[in-house]
């Protein structure tokens, strides 16, 4: 939910590339288009407590480094007076088994605005590549099989990256890659 006003002039960016950009969880000042350089957006964890069960993980993104790649999502921008209550609600959310690193990375701003084409550091949960959690590396047929396939508490794991999809295709993000695994879900789904 956007808030209207902050009195706080410091800068806190959070930058969203899946669930986060359709349900956020809390309150934010402003949503930009936002480009982080360097990784990708990937089915690269497993999910046994939002996606999946611990007898059969779902799968869920995360951002992959990648060299000479980049990551187009959505930069949130928090009011500072609640930097702490939202770093600790996306610690309970993002940090649950620890597979993600949660670092500060310069995003640059894409549409138009102030600051457009300027880099703003934003907090970023990356994949530990050396987490056991860890399928980066998986094929996408196999990666699309558990997709459609997968339910845990949070609903289907089909669901989250339809969800993930059709928002940023309403924002005008393109991700090739997904849309081929959507593609591969609901073929199998059907």
């Amino acid at each position: 939910m956007a808030l209207s006003q902050c009195t706080q002039p410091r800068e806190y960016w959070v930058f969203a590339y899946g669930s986060l950009i359709w349900k956020p969880g809390f309150d934010y000042l402003e949503r930009r288009i936002a480009r982080l350089d360097g990784f990708v957006r990937r089915f690269g964890l497993t999910s046994k407590h939002y996606r999946g069960t611990p007898e059969f993980p779902g799968l869920v993104l995360g951002l992959d480094w990648s060299p000479g790649d980049q990551c187009t999502g959505v930069a949130l921008r928090v009011c500072p007076t609640k930097e702490q209550s939202v770093r600790e609600y996306l610690a309970e959310r993002e940090l649950v088994s620890y597979a993600y690193f949660e670092t500060l990375y310069p995003v640059t701003l894409l549409d138009d605005g102030p600051g457009q084409g300027e880099a703003r550091d934003a907090i970023c949960y990356i994949l530990d590549r050396s987490h056991e959690q860890y399928r980066g590396d998986m094929d996408p047929a196999d990666q699309a099989k558990i997709i459609a396939q997968a339910v845990g508490p949070s609903g289907p794991n089909s669901e989250y990256l339809l969800n993930t999809l059709a928002k940023l295709e309403e924002l005008g993000i393109d991700d090739a890659p997904l849309s081929q695994m959507a593609q591969q879900v609901k073929g199998l789904m059907s």
